[in-house]
């Protein structure tokens, strides 16, 4: 049960709640299928539209979600393979200004998104059990290495509710909701 994992810090818990009653594989599978051309199309029509300003385009969200999970698997490939250096934090807004011009397309964004997600559920499928088990530091937080998995399935989960709810509305020519 996902409310009893190990090393789960309180910032994270709404992030791996969004996964409740999945195992992990079940919940990266999920999200994996989640990138479908539907939403690839939805997230065209939104464009650049932004719900308000100084909040990120559409593709900078894309960017942000991928980023995110290469830092989470990189922290659960280390204490999987018991790396008990502490790891820093990142500063994600910071990772996000960098990328506020990219002029790359959302088919792109999904397409690279899918492939580091299938990359990702081939790491975690081969943990063992107890290296899913194991724990480590990252921003002075103990995390587990299957609370890392859950977290890059929801916070991926959370970022398309949020498109759902603020930017579908902006949507120029496509009415259907998520």
């Amino acid at each position: 049960m996902i409310s009893q994992l190990p090393a789960v810090p309180e910032f994270y818990k709404a992030y791996v709640q969004l996964s409740e009653g999945l195992s992990l594989m079940g919940a990266l599978h999920k999200s994996l299928e989640n990138l479908s051309e539907k939403l690839e199309e939805k997230l065209k029509a939104i464009g650049d539209e932004v719900y308000a300003p100084g909040k990120w385009r559409v593709p900078v969200i894309l960017q942000h979600i991928i980023d995110t999970e290469r830092i989470m698997a990189y922290r659960a490939l280390r204490f999987a393979r018991k790396d008990e250096t502490g790891l820093d934090g990142f500063d994600e807004n910071l990772y996000a200004d960098q990328t506020l011009e990219t002029k790359r397309g959302v088919d792109v964004l999904i397409e690279e998104l899918k492939l580091v997600r299938i990359s990702n559920i081939y790491m975690f499928d081969n943990f063992s059990e107890d290296e899913l088990l194991r724990e480590g530091t990252a921003n002075n937080l103990a995390l587990s290495v299957t609370a890392l998995g859950y977290i890059i399935a929801g916070h991926q989960a959370h970022h398309l509710h949020v498109i759902q709810e603020r930017y579908q509305p902006l949507a120029k020519g496509f009415i259907s909701p998520f």
